[in-house]
């Protein structure tokens, strides 16, 4: 007799923990769970001795297996670098044209670039790499620096504004901020850029800002606004805008003129991974 209590309705005994008026019952563990505990047991065990587990004070238990998941890995990164070895010595040598016009090599390409655009670039320009404000959608027709594939390597090779050799480099005033034109002469200016891109204007204001426009912009913009890619001007007739299109978003950039940088890619990037991303982005673009 273990003298403790039996509970009437199951007939099972009590373990003689109580609370609040329920008593717990001292039910056996399933045969099938107890047997399960003990093949995890005996598992770990035989883990312990045949695989790496143990820490010491200079290293660590090698097991009986002596795996690794590093060497595993450096393996693994040997045999997919022998399977791509022709095709990114092909991507080394060949020109950008030469990559577009061999379906192989393209596709190779695509693949790579679609890769390191994902681990690169995607945090700013998106996954499919259609931007936001203040970073250029890369599938439009709209490009600062020029969409021909010479092009868009260079900017990924060099970058912009990072203060790097070569690094394009382009600078929008600060006509506001550095009080170089009053607040009213701002609005106006507004509503002449808001009347480039087509769009209803206040008529007045944009004939008061039209020879502020012509002393002040139009060395870069263009007189009729359509922008120099030589010098990463954007076009302000068409209806793509870097820092948004509604009349804050033009005043604000006149204010205070913003700028973003893009990293350089050289010295990061391989050339023939330069030239893989390039192609990518050009492919993927509406030219």
């Amino acid at each position: 007799m273990s003298g403790r209590e039996t509970d009437a309705p199951t007939g099972v005994e009590t373990t003689g923990h109580e609370w609040d008026g329920i008593k717990e019952l001292d039910n056996p563990l399933p045969r099938w769970w107890l047997w399960i505990w003990a093949a995890c047991v005996v598992f770990a065990v035989g883990y312990w001795v045949a695989m790496p587990a143990w820490p010491g004070v200079h290293g660590y238990t090698k097991g009986l297996l002596r795996a690794s998941d590093r060497v595993a890995v450096a393996d693994s990164l040997k045999v997919l670098d022998a399977q791509r070895g022709a095709s990114a010595r092909a991507l080394r040598t060949a020109s950008l044209e030469e990559i577009e016009r061999d379906p192989k090599l393209l596709a190779y390409a695509q693949q790579v670039g679609q890769s390191v655009f994902g681990d690169n670039c995607a945090t700013c320009h998106g996954i499919g790499g259609t931007g936001g404000k203040g970073y250029p959608n890369l599938r439009d027709d709209a490009w600062l620096w020029g969409g021909k594939l010479e092009d868009i390597q260079d900017t990924i090779t060099h970058g912009v504004r990072t203060g790097r050799p070569g690094a394009r480099l382009s600078q929008m005033p600060a006509f506001g901020r550095d009080e170089m034109l009053p607040p009213a002469t701002i609005d106006d200016l507004t509503e002449y850029v808001v009347k480039l891109s087509g769009r209803p204007a206040d008529a007045a204001a944009a004939a008061r800002a039209a020879p502020v426009f012509a002393e002040q912009c139009a060395s870069c913009h263009g007189v009729a606004g359509l922008g120099d890619q030589t010098i990463g001007a954007p076009n302000l007739t068409d209806r793509d805008w870097l820092y948004g299109p509604g009349r804050a978003d033009i005043r604000g950039q006149i204010y205070a003129g913003h700028g973003g940088v893009m990293p350089t890619w050289s010295g990061r990037l391989s050339p023939e991974t330069l030239k893989a991303l390039a192609v990518y982005v050009h492919a993927n673009a509406g030219q």
